[in-house]
């Protein structure tokens, strides 16, 4: 008690102030070394360029007198509803009017959220087992239409798929589903196949193995003898 007799309270007072100004000038100089390091760490770091997102694989009939059973073809990169469905609609929404509902027949759709995010609004999805074709996509434009796309599987060689393509989109050709269209590609190629010249070392295989014929039943047609095989 003795020893603070003889500081006054104006010196007491004034060394505060003095420490809170050291803390003060130490806290500006290290908000300086921060915004220093900051805009050195920002020009230095590399400046990327958006990416692009891949273009959607797409063919739609156009406006004719008859739509007959399909409308397009959709040829999507994977069977993540989630991932493909936003790039879908970005196409077809200025078309067609905004899409508000799908669905699918879940055979090739291993996961069909109810509910998929995509540009400004929400698509709800639904699955039907009978009614709807495996290879087929239904969409639904609130108080504007309904249209059906024949779904190419993702792993299709991009002939075939290009095939499948003006098949779904031809208003001349014939009113075949979704699924018959895939058999009728699948067919038209294993009989291609069949119909190439044989390499020599399979030639020599098939010399020793007998004729091929000799396995098939009497009266059994070339091409669905191909897709049995298959």
């Amino acid at each position: 008690m003795d020893s603070t007799e003889g500081i006054s309270h104006t010196g007491f007072h004034a060394g505060s102030f003095s420490a809170r100004d050291e803390t003060r000038g130490a806290a500006k100089a290290a908000r300086r070394r921060v915004r220093i390091m900051s805009a050195t760490l920002h020009q230095l770091l590399p400046h990327h360029e958006p990416v692009a997102a891949p273009a959607v694989r797409l063919a739609l009939k156009t406006d004719g007198p008859s739509r007959g059973l399909l409308d397009g073809a959709w040829w999507p990169r994977s069977r993540d509803l989630l991932s493909e469905l936003p790039a879908l609609t970005d196409v077809l929404d200025p078309l067609w009017g905004r899409i508000t509902r799908i669905a699918v027949n879940p055979k090739y759709w291993p996961v069909i959220p109810h509910e998929i995010p995509v540009g400004g609004h929400v698509v709800k999805a639904g699955w039907f087992t009978p009614e709807i074709d495996p290879h087929k996509l239904l969409l639904l434009s609130y108080g504007t239409g309904r249209w059906d796309l024949l779904v190419i599987p993702p792993e299709t060689e991009t002939e075939s798929a290009a095939r499948l393509m003006a098949a779904a989109s031809d208003y001349d050709g014939p009113p075949l589903t979704a699924s018959a269209l895939i058999a009728a590609d699948e067919t038209r190629h294993a009989v291609s196949a069949a119909d190439r010249p044989l390499e020599p070392d399979e030639a020599g295989k098939h010399e020793e193995d007998g004729p091929a014929s000799a396995a098939v039943p009497a009266g059994t047609d070339r091409a669905s003898r191909l897709v049995i095989g298959m």
